[in-house]
């Protein structure tokens, strides 16, 4: 079987960001299947393009630009405009560029069995049907993001001719894919209800091996002036929903705690104006560390006394499961969770972290005083969140579900 994944944002783990997909085209490779995706050469993460990674190594072959070859799994990148972060104008740009890109780069693509769209960028979901259609193999759409809704909850997208067309293409695209696969349980309600026929669930995860939860990160603690002190890591995008404000307004509460770090560690549009304003107030206790490879963030997690997850708080997003979680799990470090609904009910029921209320600067600095104080109650919720991502949200064992799922959308459309 040969898929072929169309992602603008496609991250291997040499890279900074989310690598669910690479991570899931591995381990199809290694059963035995072809994978070949299309990205960008842009980060989605830096808005910059990384030319030291291999798999950002980029030359002509046959009028499509390739990436670099493992067994099973190759990676082509196709051209995309690079002002990724400059504006919401600039990003439409970006991703129309990429959706024809792609889809030129895609139909030099020969002897595809199944073609694997993603949103968002919801757009490349159009160049994975388009070429589905021309190549006549079943489509898979799989929705990371309830996109358009999340854009329009948080004012991103506010023009009521582009919500009424960006609303057109997500019923379409529900309606025509032979499989909306969704990565969160909070998810399937409204992607029925938007026309998706069949619907299936491959949770977000973690790969367990990737993180030593014994492990101090002593050697990272002591690059970033981090020796004897209680650390609280954010790690993933600086962006607008992410509001990471209320983490420097928590930081500054925790003025009487001048043992407690507070990390941001990545990158985003968010991040200059988060910087100045931390110098701004004085936070002596934040420090911003550049985005790392996903090879690097188990000694970075291992540092970690505590880990934040948040999300701004609108309803939409009670019901996503986000990367970050699952990785600070696997990593066998509590989670201070502000964000509701669906990963909220992940937290409690295994007891692996704290949950706070979303936007609320004061409750969250108040569940770090909490975990602060309470060494033994750490190690508990970190060892409880290690078990519960090797009992539910392996990513092996996922990506077993996940080839199931791709294999029988082969045989149904050949019996057809």
């Amino acid at each position: 079987m040969h898929v072929l994944l169309i992602h603008q944002a496609f991250t291997a783990l040499d890279e900074p960001g989310g690598t669910r997909h690479y991570e899931l085209a591995r381990c199809l490779a290694q059963r035995g299947q072809r994978v070949t995706i299309i990205a960008s050469p842009i980060s989605y993460l830096t808005g910059k393009a990384d030319l030291t990674s291999p798999t950002s190594v980029r030359s002509h072959e046959g009028g499509h630009q390739a990436g670099v070859e493992e067994d099973g799994l190759r990676i082509l990148h196709a051209y995309t405009y690079s002002a990724l972060h400059k504006s919401f104008v600039h990003r439409v740009f970006s991703f129309f560029s990429f959706m024809v890109s792609s889809f030129a780069t895609g139909l030099k693509v020969k002897n595809v069995d199944l073609i694997w769209g993603t949103s968002p960028p919801i757009f490349q979901g159009m160049t994975a049907w388009a070429l589905a259609r021309i190549k006549h193999a079943p489509f898979l759409f799989e929705v990371r993001d309830l996109w358009p809704a999340f854009a329009i909850g948080v004012g991103v997208l506010h023009n009521p001719l582009l919500i009424r067309l960006s609303e057109w293409l997500e019923r379409f695209l529900y309606r025509h894919a032979d499989l909306v696969l969704v990565n969160s349980p909070g998810f399937i309600d409204h992607v029925r209800s938007h026309g998706a026929k069949r619907v299936e669930l491959v949770p977000n995860g973690a790969d367990p091996g990737m993180f030593d939860p014994l492990a101090d990160g002593a050697r990272f603690r002591a690059a970033h002036g981090l020796q004897d002190k209680f650390v609280v890591v954010y790690a993933g995008a600086h962006g607008m929903s992410n509001d990471l404000g209320v983490v420097l307004d928590a930081a500054n509460l925790l003025y009487d705690r001048p043992e407690v770090a507070i990390v941001f560690l990545g990158d985003g549009k968010d991040k200059p104006q988060l910087q100045a304003r931390a110098a701004k107030s004085g936070l002596k206790n934040v420090v911003f560390i550049p985005p790392i490879p996903k090879t690097d963030m188990g000694e970075a997690l291992a540092a970690a006394d505590a880990c934040i997850a948040i999300l701004k708080p609108i309803p939409l997003y009670a019901t996503v499961y986000p990367n970050k979680v699952f990785d600070y799990m696997a990593a066998g470090r509590p989670v201070l969770l502000a964000i509701d609904g669906v990963i909220r009910k992940v937290i409690e029921e295994n007891q692996a972290g704290l949950y706070v209320e979303p936007g609320n600067p004061l409750a969250l600095s108040e569940a770090i005083r909490i975990l602060a104080d309470d060494p033994k109650k750490r190690r508990t919720m970190g060892t409880n969140g290690r078990r519960t991502v090797e009992r539910d949200f392996d990513r092996a064992k996922l990506a077993e579900v996940l080839a199931d799922l791709l294999i029988s959308m082969v045989y149904v459309a050949g019996d057809k």
